[in-house]
């Protein structure tokens, strides 16, 4: 699914984004992750490296990719959610994930607190549907 700049910028009306993340910073992560990103939230990083404010009615905060794995180490993904690759929050008790045990890593939700697989809650196939769902979900 790609998302038009028209798009983009009319969904993203009210959500502060950082600068765009480096080549460098992108490749960094994948290679000291030994993963890849989804191709659309790479996109995504190369347009706007994170941020935070609403869209529509839902906050969102989406980390910086420098930030990804040292915040997915700060809250024990691989010990409680294996296979979760945590990007960013609601700014309040849950936490936004690729679940990286699907070929597709679809995005889920996930609890902060009390964080289980068996707690997550599907959101999206993909990180821009993600973000055009945003606006109707009801975390």
């Amino acid at each position: 699914m790609t998302m038009t700049p028209e798009d983009r910028k009319s969904l993203l009306v009210d959500f502060n984004g950082n600068p765009p993340a480096t080549p460098a910073s992108l490749r960094l992560f994948e290679m000291t992750a030994g993963l890849a990103l989804p191709q659309d939230y790479v996109d995504f990083l190369r347009y706007e490296n994170g941020g935070e404010g609403f869209i529509g009615s839902a906050y969102l905060i989406l980390w910086r990719v420098e930030e990804l794995l040292e915040l997915n180490r700060a809250y024990q993904v691989t010990d409680y959610a294996p296979g979760l690759l945590l990007f960013g929050s609601d700014g309040g008790g849950e936490a936004f994930a690729f679940d990286r045990r699907s070929d597709i890593a679809p995005v889920v939700l996930v609890p902060f607190v009390g964080m289980d697989l068996k707690l997550i809650r599907p959101l999206a196939s993909t990180f821009t549907a993600f973000l055009e769902a945003m606006p109707r979900l009801s975390i």
